[in-house]
Formats: structure tokens, C-alpha cells, sequence
């Protein structure tokens, strides 16, 4: 049986009891029902695994102990910096579970011309906090104990005039370079349209911030799809996808 992975942030070390966080706490007793002995792999996201025992599991808390530090090796050696257009319903919600699960380090949101969706400051924080808990469980899921951020929203001129020295990336159906034809490298900045895609001067902004088209085939793809598309070629090429 597969032991739980549990996110749990602060300090975490050795022969430590600690209480697991409020929301872990429901998980870990309420849903998966487990009891004093059984086993569970913290994490807080600095790279490595803390296994450890609950000791004690009551109506709201639950206590455990860690038993060992042990670093975790899943990272991928290619950093990915995810651009994402933002797109409506749980789309967007979606590729940043996958994304997460296929080894990006990072994410930002973006707002572009055809994103379709608005948010006033208190419901973007809310997303916002949402898609990092999404990240955190991506992680829990898939065994990373390395957190990507997600970071706050931004408009799409402002991210791509970000200084950066990752090779910059973004889709273009008609593109004559593909994944395949990249000199390999150990960071890329990948940016994604929303639903509809970028309009013509978003295209023009990308090429005027140095970002290299490339195309992942014949088929126009959804947003959601080309992401994680392009991740899993990049990671392929570049990363540590067999």
C-alpha cells in the first residue's frame, strides 16, 4: 500500500512531534481514516522526504513523529517556468495540476486579450491561493517534495519583459522550429495563450521579447492541452521524461 504524502509547511527534523496542519489533519484522519502507528511522508518543500508515525489521532489534530530526513531525487534537471494564460472553468486549474505533476518549477497566471475572465483583487487572491494549493497537492500526488511557486497574477507584457536568461518558448501551429530542433538546455520560459489564443499583437510582443515559436505538430490544440504537450516534449528533449 501506498504510504500517504502529506504537506506540511515550517521546519521539519528528526525524533520532531508535531501537530499536522489543520486542513492535513481532516485529511489524514477524516478521509483517509488512519490511526496511531501508521505511516505517513511529510514534506514541507525543501526537497526532501520526512517519514514519520502518528502517535496520536483525535476529533481535530493529529499528532505524528518524524523518524528520518532522506532527500528526495525526482526533481527534473530542466527548470520550467510556466506562463499560463488564464482560461475559464477548471481548465486553468487543470494545467496547473498536470504542469506540476510533469516538473515545472514555477508558474504564472497570465492576462491577455482573450482570456475571458475577470477577477477584482479579492477573488484573484482567492485563485490565486486556490492554484497554489493545487500545486501542493500535485505534489503530495506525484511524490515532489520541491513546491513550484505559483505566483501572483500578472499582465502578459509585463511577464514577458521580465529579464530572464532561460531560453523563451512559445507555441505557434504555423512555426518552422519544433521541440526537436532546440539546442538543449537546463531552463526554459514557456508561455501559453488562453481559449482563442493570442491576438496579433500579443504575437508581436513575444517576438519583440525574444520568445522562440515552435510548433508540437499538425493539430491545433486546446490551452490546456498544448501545456502540457509542450512540457512533456521539453521535458523529453531536455529533462528526465522516458
Amino acid at each position: 500500500m501506498r504510504i500517504p504524502r502529506i504537506y506540511q509547511p515550517g521546519a521539519l527534523a528528526p525524533q520532531q512531534i508535531i501537530a499536522l496542519a489543520d486542513e492535513s489533519a481532516n485529511h489524514v484522519g477524516r478521509v483517509l481514516r488512519m490511526q496511531s502507528g501508521d505511516a505517513l511522508i511529510l514534506f514541507n518543500g525543501d526537497g526532501f522526504d520526512y517519514p514519520a508515525l502518528i502517535t496520536e489521532t483525535g476529533k481535530k489534530s493529529v499528532l505524528v513523529q518524524i523518524n528520518a530526513k532522506l532527500e528526495n531525487q525526482v526533481e527534473s534537471p530542466l527548470k520550467i517556468h510556466l506562463g499560463q494564460g488564464i482560461s475559464r472553468g477548471d481548465r486553468m486549474d487543470f494545467a496547473i495540476q498536470k504542469a506540476v505533476e510533469l516538473g515545472v518549477t514555477a508558474i504564472t497566471p497570465l492576462f491577455t486579450e482573450r482570456c475571458g475572465v475577470k477577477l477584482d483583487a479579492e477573488r484573484l487572491q482567492k485563485r490565486t491561493e486556490q492554484w497554489q494549493k493545487i500545486a501542493i497537492s500535485a505534489c503530495e500526488q506525484s511524490g515532489r517534495s520541491v513546491v513550484p511557486t505559483v505566483y501572483p497574477a500578472l499582465n502578459l507584457d509585463k511577464w514577458l519583459g521580465q529579464p530572464t536568461e532561460e531560453l523563451k518558448l512559445t507555441l505557434d501551429p504555423w512555426a518552422k522550429d519544433t521541440i526537436k530542433t532546440l539546442t538543449p538546455v537546463t531552463a526554459v520560459r514557456l508561455v501559453i495563450g488562453p481559449e482563442g489564443g493570442f491576438s496579433d499583437r500579443e504575437v508581436q510582443l513575444t517576438t519583440s521579447a525574444g520568445f522562440v515559436a515552435v510548433q508540437l505538430g499538425p493539430r491545433v490544440l486546446r490551452t490546456e492541452t498544448a501545456a502540457l504537450t509542450a512540457i512533456s516534449a521539453l521535458q523529453l528533449q531536455m529533462g528526465d521524461l522516458a
